[in-house]
């Protein structure tokens, strides 16, 4: 006789207990393997994610961006910020639970390393110590401190390339503040993993105190079924005992609760011996208590999904004006020089960013060069992807019309262009300033 039971729960398929924590663990070995690869996959020399200050550049999906082209930057802000808001009103703080890198640590330290290479921590009771010992406790920190200065060091490759991060370390005393940074993140890590722990979920990240204003009646969260409760509950305290932030869910959702389904698990093991589906449950309270399914085209999920599609399509327009060259050009202290044959010169600071993945020569012209010229600026080179600073000197070629009684400022057009290619050239306006007449001979 066949007395294999079917449940009606994702816990259960075909009779056979599929525990949470398994999936959670292939989340966290596919977001490690990501964030760590990450920094290293390029395209066309180009990273694929890279915010540089020293070069004031920005890479995404082997495109660069220079400081001045950062005008899709709001569009990613957006989309970050919605998105969050988005995947808690549908899925709750599923992000704590599979996604956090104060989890996913806190599980590779609290289970791994403290719970099955040493042994001194119970996995299945998260409240239990069990005694390890002085020996145990420092071998623990020790790998901990080893995977903190490596999560450190993968964090700031988001900042500073791999490749440039590698190359610093031949000679640490000239890279002072990249390397203090990495130490400050890892005693960071180390402090918030080994001793705040679970603490830092429920004090001090403000996600937590989002969510709730965030939930309503569709929103998938971890949830006690209390009208079975009341019936098959066996008061074992099985989900209390393994709940990582040590709260007991048959109380009722509560502020710590970080959607690891840890409870849930635990309480399938012991219903499933019963022929029983789980009394916790991650769904809506609506499909838990009501019965109702909950829609992903619900008003307010649709004006997210909006906002989030609005989001994408402003950054990928933004994204495909980029600029061939970019130019800023700045007066500098000295309003003007008054020259021995009467003409006026003003001086600038030019910076020519060159945003190809090729080397260009770049030279320098005044639009209207029957009254103006450019001095003292010989044609120069500018690597690719990189940026060069240089004084622009621009003279009258003929005595002006200015004014009797103070300076007169003056609109000058220049143009920067490749030599190689002409058609890479940008016209920029600057304030000239000429003095009055009286003091031009």
């Amino acid at each position: 006789m066949n007395t294999e039971k079917k449940y009606d729960t994702p816990n259960f398929q075909k009779g056979v207990f599929v525990p949470y924590s398994k999936k959670r663990y292939l989340a966290y070995m596919f977001i490690t393997v990501f964030v760590f690869v990450t920094p290293f996959v390029t395209i066309d020399g180009n990273h694929i994610l890279l915010l540089s200050f020293d070069k004031l550049q920005f890479h995404i999906l082997g495109s660069v961006f220079d400081v001045n082209e950062f005008f899709l930057m709001p569009f990613l802000v957006m989309f970050f910020f919605m998105g969050i808001f988005a995947l808690t009103a549908i899925y709750g703080r599923i992000w704590c639970g599979w996604a956090c890198p104060q989890t996913i640590f806190r599980v590779i330290y609290r289970d791994l390393i403290e719970g099955t290479l040493l042994d001194y921590r119970s996995i299945k009771n998260k409240q239990k110590d069990k005694g390890g010992g002085f020996l145990k406790r420092t071998v623990a920190l020790a790998l901990l401190t080893v995977m903190s200065i490596v999560a450190a060091s993968n964090f700031i490759w988001y900042f500073v390339p791999p490749e440039e991060f590698f190359a610093s370390l031949q000679n640490p005393s000239e890279h002072l503040i990249l390397f203090g940074f990495v130490i400050s993140i890892a005693l960071f890590l180390l402090f918030d993993i080994a001793f705040l722990k679970e603490s830092f979920c429920a004090y001090v990240c403000p996600y937590s105190r989002i969510q709730m204003i965030l939930y309503d009646d569709n929103t998938k969260h971890v949830i006690y079924d209390t009208d079975r409760g009341a019936l098959e509950c066996t008061d074992c305290d099985a989900c209390v005992k393994i709940c990582p932030t040590h709260i007991d869910i048959k109380k009722g959702l509560q502020l710590e609760c970080i959607n690891c389904l840890e409870c849930s698990d635990a309480c399938s093991k012991v219903m499933g011996k019963q022929g029983s589906r789980s009394l916790i449950i991650w769904g809506s309270t609506n499909s838990v208590f009501k019965g109702r399914v909950s829609s992903l085209l619900s008003k307010k999920n649709m004006a997210y999904f909006t906002v989030l599609l609005l989001s994408i399509m402003g950054a990928v327009v933004m994204g495909s004006k980029k600029e061939e060259i970019i130019v800023n050009v700045n007066k500098t202290a000295e309003l003007y020089k008054i020259h021995e044959d009467s003409f006026v010169s003003n001086n600038y600071t030019l910076t020519v960013h060159n945003t190809q993945n090729i080397d260009y020569t770049y030279d320098v012209t005044a639009e209207n060069s029957e009254l103006f010229e450019v001095k003292k600026l010989e044609p120069f080179e500018v690597k690719a992807q990189s940026f060069e600073k240089k004084v622009l000197v621009l003279k009258t070629k003929k005595k002006l019309v200015g004014s009797d009684r103070q300076s007169t400022p003056m609109v000058v057009k220049i143009v920067v262009f490749a030599k190689e290619n002409p058609e890479i050239r940008l016209t920029k306006e600057l304030a000239f300033i000429y003095p009055r007449s009286d003091l031009i001979k």
